[in-house]
């Protein structure tokens, strides 16, 4: 029986290896995107994710103390005080000493969590120094980006279907027709709201979740440190296509978004908040 035994975890292991080595092969190709058995946290593109990362990390090494020094405690209990092992059992109620410590030892761990908790939620606030802005607006069901800093133009970002998806060669439901740009190496400061009902603009290689609430304008921004495409989605139900609200990041070099820029203020001329024929403007009008 037990050779059986030792032979089905063999055959487990060996049949699970291909989907370990699949999930590791994409994320290599794609890091920004969720893989099929993959463990940890999506790769960081910016300080604030860096950030979180190391954050966690040090909750790990506490979380782990705590858990090893709650089992011996359990394990003693166990073995030490069982009725066979322990046959008179104490009647001691109080003990001053230990009281104390372990009133104060959960103190003293909340506290040395506090203090880089508190530094990682002042440093995601707000930009340092921030060089351009964006404002996010939530639809039902899509995002509208503003850039009032380059061009004062506006754009809607809505999902592709499977079948472009498929032809652009963008991961499916995570796929949109118009991605926010932003340059790389770039303090970007994000305005998020909402113009019906409550959203929320997650981007998690950039660390970035911020609720978008109509009537409110929130804060939060965002510094690339490497080109490429990022992937994130709508945090908060918002309705029926809750679901079909991805969010797609494109980080370019420097010079190409001030080329793309100049091209995106002609070709969403149309969309320019004021402008004749704004649908947006329009709405808000009214």
């Amino acid at each position: 029986m037990s050779m059986s035994r030792n032979w089905g975890w063999l055959v487990a292991i060996l049949a699970l290896l291909p989907l370990m080595l699949g999930a590791a092969s994409s994320l290599a190709v794609e890091p920004s995107v969720p893989a099929n058995w993959a463990m940890g946290m999506i790769d960081a593109a910016s300080p604030v994710k860096d950030r979180i990362h190391h954050f966690h990390d040090l909750m790990l090494w506490i979380i782990t103390g705590i858990v090893l020094f709650v089992l011996v405690l359990l394990l003693v209990v166990i073995f030490r005080f069982n009725a066979k092992a322990n046959p008179n059992p104490s009647t001691t109620t109080h003990h001053t000493m230990l009281e104390i410590v372990w009133t104060l030892a959960p103190v003293l761990i909340l506290v040395a969590i506090a203090a880089p908790s508190f530094r990682l939620l002042y440093f995601l606030d707000r930009a340092p120094n921030a060089e351009m802005t964006i404002k996010v607006t939530g639809h039902q069901w899509y995002w509208s980006y503003e850039y009032p800093d380059n061009g004062n133009f506006t754009f809607d970002s809505y999902m592709l279907d499977d079948k472009a998806a498929a032809e652009q060669k963008m991961p499916r439901l995570l796929g949109v027709d118009n991605r926010l740009v932003v340059p790389v190496d770039t303090q970007v400061r994000v305005l998020v709201t909402s113009a019906d009902v409550m959203h929320s603009w997650l981007v998690p290689p950039f660390g970035v979740q911020i609720y978008a609430f109509p009537g409110r304008t929130n804060e939060t921004w965002l510094q690339a440190q490497k080109e490429g495409i990022f992937f994130g989605q709508c945090n908060q139900i918002c309705g029926i296509n809750h679901g079909f609200m991805p969010i797609a990041v494109e980080v370019v070099s420097k010079e190409k978004f001030a080329a793309w820029a100049k091209e995106a203020q002609t070709k969403f001329a149309a969309n320019r908040p004021g402008a004749p024929g704004n649908a947006v403007a329009q709405a808000v009008a009214q």
